[in-house]
């Protein structure tokens, strides 16, 4: 592969298109953030009327798996592009941010370096990419991530594990790469919140002597985390590592309209990478001006998982290996 860019690589789209697209509105933040809740709504309510069968076991999977696509949720509001209004914006932002288990001004300055230094393993680190560095470690990684409950046994990996840290005011990696010295005392002080809303929902629990409170509230990014996982996890798993460019580190495909909702049609990743500005429900539409310039998208997530899982077990062995793209050879790219 040779690339050398001294700068992030951007496809060519009019400029009048983009401003365009550019463009954010309160009415379909809020229209995608009332069918999001409605569903939760709705399931959860019908996972508390069938309390007590196995009915309430399968809404409550259900609700779980609508639930851990909170990250989306808090992915576009940390954009501030799910909405026009700054308020709404930062208040579905630390909403999403504690259902997704994220702890809001850690994650703030993380995604900020993940969007300039995408995939690097160098300094500085992308410490968001989901599976880590180490790649002989991606495979066991991806199954402990999909299978419910199955990292509160490796909870030490799990993010919330991070929380705890920070909360005890240890100074993780993350911290010392990412975060300013002045932020750092505001993650603590965060992360003490998280743990102190975590312990009241349990002492709840304990005092309602019901699993419900934890169930609603505190386990769902456990029990329903296995089709956001297999989705978000699609972004970069087997791309290119240390690139200038998104084309090769960042992953196109196409998702049905159901999982493209949920998601906030980030299955356009590529394109979000090179135009982070752009609201999720304009992506399409840029892809559409754009997508001759790019590689041949997934179609779907059996396809793209078809590319993935080779280069996964490559991997293993050769941590050099990468999944290449073909990228179209257009004038001046």
């Amino acid at each position: 592969m040779e690339v050398n860019l001294d700068k992030w690589h951007k496809c060519k789209v009019d400029i009048e298109v983009l401003k365009e697209l550019s463009k954010k509105s309160d009415i379909k933040g809020l229209q995608h953030i009332s069918l999001f809740f409605g569903l939760l709504i709705l399931t959860g309510s019908l996972a508390y009327l069938t309390w007590g069968t196995w009915w309430s076991v399968f809404w409550f999977l259900v609700y779980g798996n609508i639930y851990s696509f909170s990250n989306p949720l808090w992915h576009e509001t940390g954009h501030k592009t799910a909405f026009q209004s700054k308020f709404l914006n930062e208040i579905f932002y630390y909403i999403s941010s504690y259902m997704a288990n994220f702890e809001p001004i850690r994650w703030r300055y993380t995604h900020f370096v993940h969007h300039g230094n995408t995939y690097s393993t160098e300094n500085p680190f992308d410490h968001e990419i989901e599976y880590g560095n180490n790649l002989k470690e991606t495979p066991k990684g991806l199954i402990i991530n999909i299978i419910p409950f199955l990292d509160l046994i490796f909870f030490k990996k799990h993010i919330s594990y991070e929380i705890i840290q920070h909360a005890f005011g240890v100074k993780t990696k993350v911290m010392e790469d990412c975060i300013p010295e002045k932020a750092q005392v505001k993650v603590i002080f965060s992360s003490r919140i998280y743990v102190a809303i975590w312990l009241l929902i349990i002492l709840w629990s304990i005092l309602a002597s019901s699993w419900l409170p934890m169930l609603y509230f505190l386990l769902p990014q456990f029990y329903g985390k296995t089709l956001h996982k297999l989705v978000a996890f699609t972004q970069h798993a087997g791309l290119a590592r240390n690139v200038k460019d998104h084309r090769f580190s960042s992953r196109e495909m196409y998702l049905n309209p159901i999982l493209s909702f949920l998601y906030w049609k980030m299955e356009f990743h590529l394109t979000h990478h090179m135009f982070p500005t752009v609201p999720s429900y304009n992506l399409d539409k840029l892809h559409h001006h754009i997508k001759d310039q790019l590689p041949k998208p997934n179609n779907g997530l059996i396809d793209a998982y078809k590319e993935i899982i080779p280069a996964l077990i490559k991997q293993k062995e050769d941590a050099s290996y990468f999944i290449r793209k073909d990228i179209p050879q257009l004038q001046n790219v």
